[in-house]
């Protein structure tokens, strides 16, 4: 398992923006998949967007046109920018990655893909 790094969490009013960004020394992440959670208290966790190592990305449905989810080679880094934030976006944000699964299994969104995740960035968003 790889160590992930997140950042960019916050507090926002409804309508604003946050960039969530993600990083890890352990392996290059455009290599395999790369997503993004979510967790709001007494919910599951739901997959919000992926990206394989093609570079086709996936959106949960209440995100589509809204968030967008990127990768700077470069930088080694993911990123999630979240746009037009609501109330329910609301919760704990996730980063994950694995090395391995790309294609239609990565795009599923479906956390048991993952090997590697981040501690989580709180994303809190007010009406």
């Amino acid at each position: 398992q790889a160590q992930l790094v997140e950042s960019g969490g916050g507090s926002v009013q409804a309508g604003g923006s946050l960039r969530l960004s993600c990083t890890t020394s352990d392996f290059i992440l455009s290599d395999g998949c790369m997503g993004w959670f979510r967790q709001a208290p007494g919910k599951e966790r739901e997959g919000v967007a992926a990206l394989d190592s093609s570079g086709v990305t996936s959106y949960a449905d209440p995100v589509k046109g809204r968030f967008t989810i990127s990768q700077d080679n470069a930088e080694n880094t993911l990123y999630l920018q979240m746009d037009r934030l609501k109330p329910e976006d609301t919760g704990m944000y996730y980063c994950a990655a694995d090395p391995l699964y790309t294609g239609a299994w990565c795009l599923s969104r479906r956390a048991y893909v993952y090997s590697s995740w981040g501690q989580g960035t709180q994303v809190t968003v007010s009406s």
